[in-house]
């Protein structure tokens, strides 16, 4: 079985000067790739988490990783927020929510600048990416803050409400009034993707849209492997935001709106359309990357995180519901895991397998980060929370 503790041994291999470095299969940074700010705040982050277990050594990871954020190439001194990368000016919601997640799980533990680098990239977020109107986030902006995207994303609007509700969580003994807004804010982006685009399909999430909020279901077509904005539905962020909607249900603690019981219902919905139509959908064990709109697989490589994320979903169900066949799923996906993704050289899953097995690269090269795999086993066996840290703490 995979060891949490080999895990985080392979992912401390990223430290870099610069922060942390993408990892190739033998745990050997990519010396070719920039130094990418999704790479640095998701590795801070689980440092973080490693350090509420109390592993040795990972308090000195968190602080590098945020003296990187904060004080690195990466950080935008002149003009504010973070660059994607050492060579990509572009101020992108999807990197910025995962700085938010490296600062909360920062803040959490009291690293050394955690609680201002919180609060440096949740202003951002709430200045620059935050549609109080639309009660979603947009998506990118050229680096000078002068050019705003017309697309619009849903992987963006997930990983900004599991941002936002760790924020919530790191807030909630200082500042309640604003950690009350940010699960708000949680709360009314999962209602109009998952209540509204997901339910009204019939549980098939559109991932791409138009500046007002249209779907856009044709989109990348002729780029159907894409490592963030695919064609198609999407079966591991529909796990996703499953879960993610039973966080904001703990979140709220019965505190929030009245008819909210939607969450739970949309969860199971979500969950049981990806898990029925997506497992061997080609007629090969394990999920494939994404499916068309009738069903039928298009991008058939395994993805890691596509299964540890229906992992995930599936241990929350069952903690929230109590029902068994929510247990017995992801002990069965978790077999299948170990016995295809896990690498025994370096303590990690492979990043992308082919559907019979091999390793393969056509979306990711390398593996990259623990983030999934990390979060994944500490779901196991601990109480939902809004937050991953908030269960550990």
């Amino acid at each position: 079985m995979t060891d949490l503790d080999r895990l985080f041994d392979f992912a401390a291999r990223s430290r870099i000067p610069g922060g942390f470095g993408h990892l190739d299969d033998d745990g050997q940074v990519l010396a070719d790739r920039p130094v990418e700010t999704l790479i640095v705040a998701r590795m801070t982050h689980v440092f973080g988490l490693a350090q509420l277990l109390g592993r040795p050594g990972a308090d000195e990871l968190v602080r590098h990783g945020v003296d990187a954020l904060t004080d690195g190439p990466l950080r935008d001194r002149e003009r504010g927020g973070w660059r994607s990368s050492t060579d990509d000016d572009t101020k992108a919601a999807y990197v910025q929510a995962f700085v938010v997640l490296a600062g909360s799980t920062a803040a959490t533990v009291d690293a050394d600048g955690g609680r201002a680098l919180l609060d440096d990239a949740l202003a951002v977020w709430q200045h620059r990416f935050w549609d109080d109107e639309a009660g979603l986030a947009v998506d990118e902006w050229d680096g000078g803050w002068s050019r705003l995207s017309d697309y619009r994303g849903a992987n963006a609007n997930m990983h900004g409400v599991e941002a936002t509700l760790a924020a919530a969580d790191a807030l909630a003994s200082t500042e309640p009034a604003t950690a009350g807004r940010l699960r708000t804010q949680a709360l009314r982006s999962t209602e109009r993707m998952v209540h509204g685009f997901a339910r009204e399909r019939d549980w098939r999430l559109p991932e791409h849209f138009t500046s007002g909020w249209t779907p856009l279901p044709e989109y990348n077509r002729d780029r159907p492997a894409d490592p963030f904005k695919p064609y198609g539905v999407t079966i591991g962020h529909q796990f996703e935001w499953a879960r993610l909607a039973l966080h904001v249900q703990a979140a709220l603690g019965g505190e929030g709106p009245t008819g909210t019981a939607w969450l739970l219902e949309d969860a199971v919905g979500l969950f049981d359309a990806a898990a029925t139509r997506g497992w061997a959908a080609d007629g090969h064990p394990g999920f494939p990357y994404t499916l068309d709109w009738n069903d039928q697989p298009v991008a058939v490589a395994r993805l890691h995180w596509v299964l540890c994320e229906a992992i995930a979903a599936a241990t929350v169900l069952a903690e929230v519901t109590g029902v068994a066949r929510y247990a017995q799923l992801a002990a069965e996906w978790r077999a299948h895991g170990e016995a295809l993704f896990a690498d025994p050289a370096t303590g990690n899953w492979r990043h992308e397998l082919t559907p019979t097995g091999e390793v393969g690269s056509g979306t990711w090269a390398g593996q990259p980060d623990a983030y999934h795999l990390a979060q994944m086993l500490l779901l196991d066996g601990r109480p939902v929370r809004g937050s991953v840290a908030a269960a550990l703490r």
